[in-house]
Protein backbone atom coordinates (compact mmCIF):
# COMPACT_ATOMS: atom_id res chain seq x y z
CA UNK A 1 0.00 0.00 0.00
CA UNK A 2 1.22 3.56 -1.07
CA UNK A 3 2.06 5.99 1.89
CA UNK A 4 -0.36 8.49 2.56
CA UNK A 5 1.02 12.21 2.85
CA UNK A 6 -0.61 15.35 3.97
CA UNK A 7 0.95 18.78 2.95
CA UNK A 8 -0.25 21.84 4.78
CA UNK A 9 0.58 24.36 2.66
CA UNK A 10 1.11 25.84 -0.75
CA UNK A 11 4.05 24.09 -1.64
CA UNK A 12 6.12 24.94 -5.22
CA UNK A 13 4.68 22.03 -7.77
CA UNK A 14 7.63 20.22 -8.86
CA UNK A 15 8.83 18.96 -5.25
CA UNK A 16 5.28 17.66 -5.19
CA UNK A 17 5.45 15.80 -8.71
CA UNK A 18 8.46 14.66 -6.58
CA UNK A 19 6.50 13.04 -4.22
CA UNK A 20 3.40 12.08 -6.13
CA UNK A 21 5.66 9.24 -7.50
CA UNK A 22 5.97 7.42 -4.09
CA UNK A 23 3.12 8.50 -2.37
CA UNK A 24 -0.56 9.56 -2.02
CA UNK A 25 -0.91 13.39 -1.55
CA UNK A 26 -3.29 15.48 0.04
CA UNK A 27 -3.21 19.18 0.38
CA UNK A 28 -4.39 20.18 3.98
CA UNK A 29 -4.30 24.01 3.61
CA UNK A 30 -3.63 25.63 6.43
CA UNK A 31 -5.67 23.69 9.39
CA UNK A 32 -6.21 25.05 12.45
CA UNK A 33 -5.03 22.82 15.18
CA UNK A 34 -8.59 21.66 15.80
CA UNK A 35 -9.11 20.35 11.99
CA UNK A 36 -5.31 18.98 12.11
CA UNK A 37 -6.53 16.96 14.89
CA UNK A 38 -9.63 15.41 12.98
CA UNK A 39 -7.65 14.71 10.25
CA UNK A 40 -4.00 13.94 10.77
CA UNK A 41 -4.76 9.90 12.18
CA UNK A 42 -5.34 9.43 8.24
CA UNK A 43 -1.70 10.08 7.22
CA UNK A 44 1.76 8.71 7.27
CA UNK A 45 4.13 11.71 6.92
CA UNK A 46 3.46 14.78 6.66
CA UNK A 47 4.94 18.11 5.33
CA UNK A 48 4.70 21.55 7.50
CA UNK A 49 5.49 24.92 6.78
CA UNK A 50 7.00 27.14 9.96
CA UNK A 51 2.80 28.41 9.71
CA UNK A 52 1.74 25.26 10.25
CA UNK A 53 2.27 24.43 14.35
CA UNK A 54 2.17 21.31 15.19
CA UNK A 55 1.51 20.61 19.11
CA UNK A 56 1.61 17.88 21.40
CA UNK A 57 -2.39 17.64 21.23
CA UNK A 58 -2.02 16.88 17.14
CA UNK A 59 0.81 14.70 18.13
CA UNK A 60 -1.79 12.27 20.39
CA UNK A 61 -3.56 12.28 17.56
CA UNK A 62 -1.23 10.91 14.71
CA UNK A 63 -2.13 7.41 14.85
CA UNK A 64 -0.15 6.39 11.75
CA UNK A 65 1.84 9.28 11.33
CA UNK A 66 5.92 7.92 10.96
CA UNK A 67 7.56 11.28 10.05
CA UNK A 68 7.22 14.81 10.16
CA UNK A 69 9.25 16.84 7.05
CA UNK A 70 9.48 20.41 8.41
CA UNK A 71 10.14 22.89 5.51
CA UNK A 72 12.30 24.64 7.08
CA UNK A 73 15.67 25.13 9.03
CA UNK A 74 13.84 25.36 12.23
CA UNK A 75 11.31 23.74 13.92
CA UNK A 76 10.02 24.87 16.95
CA UNK A 77 6.54 24.81 15.80
CA UNK A 78 6.66 21.41 16.48
CA UNK A 79 6.69 19.76 19.81
CA UNK A 80 9.89 17.24 19.01
CA UNK A 81 9.44 15.94 22.83
CA UNK A 82 6.19 14.61 21.86
CA UNK A 83 6.80 13.22 18.37
CA UNK A 84 9.97 11.50 20.12
CA UNK A 85 7.61 9.64 22.45
CA UNK A 86 5.37 8.50 19.55
CA UNK A 87 8.19 6.89 17.55
CA UNK A 88 7.63 9.89 15.17
CA UNK A 89 10.75 11.02 13.20
CA UNK A 90 10.73 14.82 13.00
CA UNK A 91 12.95 16.09 10.00
CA UNK A 92 14.04 19.60 8.69
CA UNK A 93 15.64 20.79 6.01
CA UNK A 94 19.81 22.49 5.66
CA UNK A 95 21.55 24.78 3.45
CA UNK A 96 19.37 25.67 1.51
CA UNK A 97 18.40 29.05 2.42
CA UNK A 98 21.46 30.47 3.53
CA UNK A 99 22.41 32.24 0.19
CA UNK A 100 18.89 33.91 0.27
CA UNK A 101 18.77 34.80 3.93
CA UNK A 102 22.42 36.24 4.17
CA UNK A 103 21.53 37.98 1.05
CA UNK A 104 17.76 39.45 2.60
CA UNK A 105 20.32 40.02 5.85
CA UNK A 106 22.24 42.74 3.68
CA UNK A 107 19.73 44.26 2.12
CA UNK A 108 18.05 44.98 5.58
CA UNK A 109 21.18 46.45 6.75
CA UNK A 110 21.40 48.73 3.45
CA UNK A 111 18.20 50.02 4.17
CA UNK A 112 18.04 50.54 7.54
CA UNK A 113 21.83 52.48 6.79
CA UNK A 114 20.16 54.39 3.79
CA UNK A 115 16.63 54.95 4.98
CA UNK A 116 15.68 53.30 2.04
CA UNK A 117 12.30 52.07 3.20
CA UNK A 118 11.44 55.74 4.80
CA UNK A 119 12.18 57.92 1.90
CA UNK A 120 10.04 55.15 -0.01
CA UNK A 121 7.21 56.01 1.90
CA UNK A 122 8.02 59.85 2.04
CA UNK A 123 8.05 60.53 -1.93
CA UNK A 124 4.96 58.10 -1.88
CA UNK A 125 3.20 60.56 0.25
CA UNK A 126 4.32 63.43 -1.59
CA UNK A 127 6.23 65.05 0.82
CA UNK A 128 9.59 65.51 -1.60
CA UNK A 129 9.30 69.14 -1.58
CA UNK A 130 12.40 70.29 -3.26
CA UNK A 131 16.37 69.14 -3.07
CA UNK A 132 17.36 71.34 -0.44
CA UNK A 133 14.62 70.04 1.90
CA UNK A 134 16.25 66.35 1.25
CA UNK A 135 20.02 67.48 1.54
CA UNK A 136 19.13 69.42 4.38
CA UNK A 137 16.94 66.60 6.41
CA UNK A 138 19.09 63.57 5.70
CA UNK A 139 22.36 64.23 6.89
CA UNK A 140 22.30 61.16 9.56
CA UNK A 141 21.89 58.36 6.32
CA UNK A 142 25.47 56.32 6.50
CA UNK A 143 26.77 54.04 4.95
CA UNK A 144 27.39 50.22 5.25
CA UNK A 145 30.81 50.31 4.01
CA UNK A 146 33.71 51.13 6.53
CA UNK A 147 31.49 49.73 9.42
CA UNK A 148 32.59 46.85 12.12
CA UNK A 149 29.44 44.53 11.31
CA UNK A 150 29.26 41.75 14.31
CA UNK A 151 27.81 38.42 13.76
CA UNK A 152 26.26 36.48 16.60
CA UNK A 153 26.10 32.94 14.97
CA UNK A 154 28.04 31.68 12.54
CA UNK A 155 26.79 28.50 10.91
CA UNK A 156 25.79 28.36 7.39
CA UNK A 157 23.46 31.69 7.44
CA UNK A 158 26.15 33.43 9.51
CA UNK A 159 29.36 32.60 7.09
CA UNK A 160 27.17 33.58 3.75
CA UNK A 161 26.54 37.07 5.65
CA UNK A 162 30.15 37.22 6.38
CA UNK A 163 31.43 36.74 3.04
CA UNK A 164 29.17 39.37 1.20
CA UNK A 165 29.80 42.10 4.42
CA UNK A 166 32.81 41.31 3.55
CA UNK A 167 32.43 42.51 -0.34
CA UNK A 168 31.00 45.96 1.45
CA UNK A 169 34.06 47.08 3.10
CA UNK A 170 33.74 46.03 6.15
CA UNK A 171 35.64 44.45 8.99
CA UNK A 172 34.19 41.19 10.44
CA UNK A 173 33.39 40.39 14.53
CA UNK A 174 31.54 37.37 15.32
CA UNK A 175 30.65 35.41 18.60
CA UNK A 176 29.45 31.86 17.67
CA UNK A 177 29.12 28.72 20.33
CA UNK A 178 32.35 27.38 18.56
CA UNK A 179 35.03 28.98 16.38
CA UNK A 180 34.86 28.91 12.78
CA UNK A 181 38.46 28.65 11.55
CA UNK A 182 37.23 28.65 8.05
CA UNK A 183 35.83 32.33 8.09
CA UNK A 184 38.19 33.69 10.00
CA UNK A 185 40.58 32.21 7.27
CA UNK A 186 38.26 33.20 4.64
CA UNK A 187 37.52 36.89 4.79
CA UNK A 188 39.37 37.33 8.08
CA UNK A 189 36.61 37.36 10.32
CA UNK A 190 37.61 37.71 14.30
CA UNK A 191 35.92 35.90 17.08
CA UNK A 192 35.06 37.47 20.17
CA UNK A 193 33.15 36.88 23.68
CA UNK A 194 29.75 37.70 23.00
CA UNK A 195 29.73 40.76 25.21
CA UNK A 196 32.85 42.00 23.08
CA UNK A 197 31.31 42.02 19.45
CA UNK A 198 27.98 43.74 20.94
CA UNK A 199 30.46 46.64 22.32
CA UNK A 200 32.89 46.81 19.49
CA UNK A 201 30.58 46.62 16.74
CA UNK A 202 28.89 49.55 14.64
CA UNK A 203 26.06 46.83 13.09
CA UNK A 204 25.23 43.79 15.16
CA UNK A 205 23.52 41.05 12.73
CA UNK A 206 21.39 37.99 15.08
CA UNK A 207 22.03 34.74 12.73
CA UNK A 208 21.03 32.22 16.16
CA UNK A 209 18.60 30.00 16.06
CA UNK A 210 16.05 30.09 18.60
CA UNK A 211 16.96 27.51 21.35
CA UNK A 212 16.36 28.04 25.61
CA UNK A 213 19.88 29.23 25.82
CA UNK A 214 19.37 31.77 22.46
CA UNK A 215 15.75 33.32 24.14
CA UNK A 216 16.35 36.76 24.84
CA UNK A 217 20.26 36.93 24.01
CA UNK A 218 19.82 40.66 22.95
CA UNK A 219 17.80 41.69 26.76
CA UNK A 220 17.61 44.64 28.54
CA UNK A 221 21.15 44.63 30.04
CA UNK A 222 23.40 43.30 26.70
CA UNK A 223 20.85 46.06 24.51
CA UNK A 224 23.00 49.03 26.59
CA UNK A 225 26.11 47.86 24.66
CA UNK A 226 24.64 48.29 21.21
CA UNK A 227 24.52 52.69 22.38
CA UNK A 228 24.64 54.31 19.26
CA UNK A 229 24.74 51.28 17.14
CA UNK A 230 22.26 49.34 14.80
CA UNK A 231 20.57 45.63 15.26
CA UNK A 232 19.41 43.54 12.18
CA UNK A 233 17.35 40.50 13.27
CA UNK A 234 16.96 37.72 10.77
CA UNK A 235 17.45 34.76 13.21
CA UNK A 236 14.38 34.61 15.09
CA UNK A 237 12.29 37.20 16.96
CA UNK A 238 12.24 35.67 20.75
CA UNK A 239 16.20 36.33 20.55
CA UNK A 240 15.27 39.57 21.53
CA UNK A 241 13.62 41.27 24.01
CA UNK A 242 11.39 43.60 22.02
CA UNK A 243 10.26 45.85 24.74
CA UNK A 244 13.90 46.35 25.25
CA UNK A 245 14.58 47.54 22.08
CA UNK A 246 11.80 49.72 21.91
CA UNK A 247 13.21 51.79 24.97
CA UNK A 248 16.53 52.03 23.74
CA UNK A 249 15.09 54.03 20.39
CA UNK A 250 12.45 55.62 22.37
CA UNK A 251 15.32 57.01 24.35
CA UNK A 252 17.34 57.44 21.34
CA UNK A 253 20.24 54.96 22.29
CA UNK A 254 19.84 52.07 19.54
CA UNK A 255 19.98 53.99 16.75
CA UNK A 256 18.52 51.46 14.35
CA UNK A 257 16.65 48.26 14.47
CA UNK A 258 15.75 45.83 11.33
CA UNK A 259 14.05 42.73 11.79
CA UNK A 260 12.45 39.89 10.07
CA UNK A 261 10.85 38.30 13.03
CA UNK A 262 8.98 39.33 15.94
CA UNK A 263 8.51 37.48 19.14
CA UNK A 264 4.90 36.79 18.50
CA UNK A 265 3.54 36.58 14.93
CA UNK A 266 1.76 37.52 13.24
CA UNK A 267 1.89 41.00 13.88
CA UNK A 268 -1.42 43.57 13.46
CA UNK A 269 -0.19 46.08 15.96
CA UNK A 270 3.15 46.82 17.31
CA UNK A 271 4.99 49.80 19.04
CA UNK A 272 7.72 49.57 17.17
CA UNK A 273 5.38 51.07 13.79
CA UNK A 274 5.81 54.31 15.53
CA UNK A 275 9.59 54.58 14.89
CA UNK A 276 9.66 54.70 10.84
CA UNK A 277 12.74 56.59 10.55
CA UNK A 278 14.86 54.10 13.24
CA UNK A 279 13.26 50.69 12.05
CA UNK A 280 12.83 48.51 8.94
CA UNK A 281 10.18 45.75 9.28
CA UNK A 282 9.01 42.90 7.24
CA UNK A 283 7.13 39.71 7.87
CA UNK A 284 9.23 36.71 8.26
CA UNK A 285 10.33 36.44 4.74
CA UNK A 286 13.86 36.50 4.48
CA UNK A 287 14.31 32.75 3.19
CA UNK A 288 11.58 33.28 -0.09
CA UNK A 289 12.43 32.97 -2.97
CA UNK A 290 11.07 31.32 -5.61
CA UNK A 291 14.97 29.33 -5.99
CA UNK A 292 14.78 28.25 -1.98
CA UNK A 293 11.70 27.42 -2.01
CA UNK A 294 11.79 25.30 -4.74
CA UNK A 295 15.36 24.09 -3.31
CA UNK A 296 13.82 23.52 -0.31
CA UNK A 297 11.11 21.58 -1.39
CA UNK A 298 12.69 18.75 -2.86
CA UNK A 299 14.63 18.46 0.04
CA UNK A 300 11.82 18.23 2.55
CA UNK A 301 10.60 15.34 0.30
CA UNK A 302 13.83 13.63 0.41
CA UNK A 303 14.22 13.97 4.35
CA UNK A 304 10.15 11.92 4.64
CA UNK A 305 10.54 9.40 1.27
CA UNK A 306 14.34 8.81 3.69
CA UNK A 307 12.41 7.65 6.29
CA UNK A 308 9.37 6.18 4.92
CA UNK A 309 12.13 3.85 2.55
CA UNK A 310 13.91 2.78 6.54
CA UNK A 311 16.91 5.24 6.41
CA UNK A 312 18.19 7.70 8.46
CA UNK A 313 17.81 11.28 6.98
CA UNK A 314 20.80 13.71 7.92
CA UNK A 315 19.20 16.00 8.86
CA UNK A 316 17.17 14.23 11.69
CA UNK A 317 16.00 16.49 14.14
CA UNK A 318 15.70 14.13 17.06
CA UNK A 319 17.85 11.01 17.08
CA UNK A 320 16.91 9.61 20.30
CA UNK A 321 13.72 7.88 18.16
CA UNK A 322 15.95 5.94 16.50
CA UNK A 323 15.86 3.94 20.04
CA UNK A 324 12.15 3.98 20.40
CA UNK A 325 11.29 3.50 16.79
CA UNK A 326 14.45 1.56 14.61
CA UNK A 327 14.49 2.98 11.11
CA UNK A 328 12.80 -0.40 9.98
CA UNK A 329 10.16 -0.27 12.02
CA UNK A 330 8.61 2.90 9.71
CA UNK A 331 10.19 1.44 6.45
CA UNK A 332 7.13 1.38 3.74
CA UNK A 333 8.80 1.51 0.97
Amino acid sequence: MRPKVAVLFKMKSKPVEELKKYADVEFILYPTVEELKKRIGEFDGVIISPLNPFPKEVIEKAERLKVISCHSAGYDHVDVKAATERGIYVTKVSGVLSEAVAEFAVGLTIALLRKIAYTDRLIRSGKWESHAMIWSSFKDIETVYGKKVGILGMGAIGKAIARRMKAMGTEILYWSRSRKEDIEKEVGAVYKPLENVLRESDIVILALPATPETYHIINEERIKLLEGKYLVNIGRGTLVDEKAVVKAIEEGKLKGYATDVFEKEPVQEHELFKYEWETVLTPHHAGLSREAMEDMGFQAVKNLLAVLRGEVPKDLVNREVLKIRPPEKVKML
